[in-house]
């Protein structure tokens, strides 16, 4: 019994990979917004989300560990326009999901080091340049491979900032401000703002779609450094503690937001540096000043994991996608050149966005996360479609009840995306 938890335990890795990636713009920025917006209100929506999109992020991790393959595999079974409905809604989110990570973690870099008047220059262009920088930094680790060491640190950066953002809340129940007592703002369905907000909050919540894709290549690159593939128990006990641990930490942060800053008076910046110095200030007035550099290393940490990984995760499906497409004219062997053509394309293209169409953190999130929310459906039938294909092996797949699940989760996808577009 207890060599058989070893085992479990060991296989730890894609699923806090996957809680790395996940745990960036949507915890930080989006739940931090709603409870200072909305106090408690919106847990439930946390909860239900999570219920909702489980089936589709377990997918990718069970597939893998059914076939030996990453899950790409499973839509090219499907049919070649499977793989091209992927790369299409690859193509048309991923500058603008990487450009908003990249804004997020600039902004925190911004206030960390007081960077907001640097040479005299206009806030969003001092932002610009410093994703710039952060973007070359990832670029150089990654052309050159050496962005495992970063890998091997994210156990270390969640663990931090999980007992951080625990202890502050903590810290809050038994002593806060008070503000929420008076407080008479509540979410509204019949308030479209605040439905807008909503699907912006809920579009990354726990993480975009694309990361049930991430995290099954992630564990088939596990399997293959490991030498050896994990079944289907260990790899949903990895997948499980990483997609618990992201919830819990959404509700944390949505605590942070409603116990100090709603009913305050005070709204969240709209810019990156003032909302990242707005962020810090939760941790200080829960924690007290010692706790910010702690902090403030714990949240710029898993930002910038969070950029490196989005843009490790681009150019690694895209290579993967095309390779499946085009067997007869793309080498595996050659995957290193298809992976860096698609990773320069990621940089230019978020440099682009950037420098000549950021007008804002608010702006590019909204826009990033929308996006998210109304892909979300079409990447999940593509999931259970590939999961539930005659090539996975039956004693594999999940039961009639998922099924149902599926279906019953994927209609209320569709349907809040048509009611989103139709506001």
């Amino acid at each position: 019994m207890n060599s058989n938890k070893k085992s479990l335990l060991s296989q730890l890795g894609p699923g806090l990979m996957y809680a790395g990636a996940a745990v960036g713009v949507s915890h930080l920025v989006q739940s931090t917004k709603a409870g200072g917006m909305f106090g408690f209100d919106l847990i439930i929506a946390i909860l239900i989300i999570h219920l909702i999109k489980y089936p589709f992020f377990e997918f990718g991790p069970r597939y893998t560990a059914a076939t030996g393959h990453n899950i790409l595999h499973g839509y090219k079974k499907l049919g070649r326009w499977a793989v091209w409905v992927y790369i299409a809604m690859t193509l048309m989110s991923m500058l603008i999901i990487q450009s908003a990570v990249t804004t997020v973690t600039a902004g925190l870099l911004i206030n960390i080091f007081h960077f907001e008047s640097l040479g005299g220059l206009d806030p969003q262009k001092i932002a610009a340049l410093i994703g710039l920088g952060l973007l070359m930094l990832c670029f150089s680790l990654l052309a050159t491979g050496r962005y495992k060491l970063l890998d091997k640190l994210v156990k270390v950066i969640i663990l931090v900032l999980s007992i951080t953002s625990v202890f502050a809340v903590g810290m809050l129940i038994f002593d806060n401000p008070g503000y929420y007592k008076t407080a008479e703002v509540q979410f509204s369905f019949n308030d479209t703002t605040h439905l807008i907000f909503l699907a912006t909050f809920l579009g990354w919540m726990p993480a975009p779609m694309d990361i049930s894709v991430w995290h099954s290549i992630w564990a088939e690159a596990n399997n293959e450094n490991s030498e050896q593939a994990i079944d289907i128990k260990a790899a949903l006990f990895d997948f499980r503690i990483g997609f618990f641990g992201t919830a819990f930490l959404a509700i944390c942060f949505l605590l942070l937001g409603a116990l100090v800053m709603y009913g305050s008076g005070e709204t969240f910046s709209p810019k990156g540096a003032t909302f990242a110095g707005q962020l810090m200030d939760l941790y200080q007035k829960s924690l007290g000043s010692w706790a910010y550099p702690i902090v403030a290393m714990a949240a710029f940490t898993t930002m910038f994991s969070t950029t490196l990984t989005c843009l490790d995760a681009y150019p690694r499906t895209l290579s993967v996608s095309s390779e499946l497409l085009f067997p007869e004219y793309m080498d595996h062997k050659n995957q290193k050149k298809h992976y860096l053509f698609w990773l320069v394309f990621t940089v230019i293209g978020t440099i682009t966005i950037l420098f000549f169409f950021l007008t804002s953190m608010q702006a590019m999130v909204k826009v990033a996360t929308i996006l998210a929310f109304v892909a979300g459906p079409v990447l999940a039938a593509l999931n259970t479609l590939a999961m539930f294909n005659k090539s996975v092996p039956k004693n594999a797949r999940p039961g009639r009840l998922m099924l149902i699940w599926c279906f019953i989760s994927i209609s209320i996808m569709i349907a809040c995306s048509i009611v989103y577009l139709l506001l």
